[in-house]
């Protein structure tokens, strides 16, 4: 699937240096080289930014009718 900038995408690896999981959700904010990576926002639930992260395409993948959220809390590493 092609990203658009503002879609919602999902992580499928951890990003450990970010203190992030595979199945975060973050914003898009910008895409690189035709899609290769993107920019994504990653906010707690009451809207404190914590990480804007470069996601590799294979790193990511959309929102599907099928995912509920869940909550964690971030910790920073």
């Amino acid at each position: 699937m092609k990203f658009k900038e503002h879609d919602c995408a999902v992580l499928t690896a951890n990003l450990p240096e970010e203190g992030l999981l595979a199945g975060d959700v973050g914003t898009i904010v910008h895409i690189h080289k035709n899609g290769a990576a993107s920019e994504v926002e990653f906010i707690t639930l009451t809207g404190r930014t914590i990480a804007v992260a470069t996601v590799e395409a294979s790193h990511q993948r959309p929102v599907s009718r099928r995912d509920i959220s869940h909550v964690r809390e971030w910790v920073a590493e």
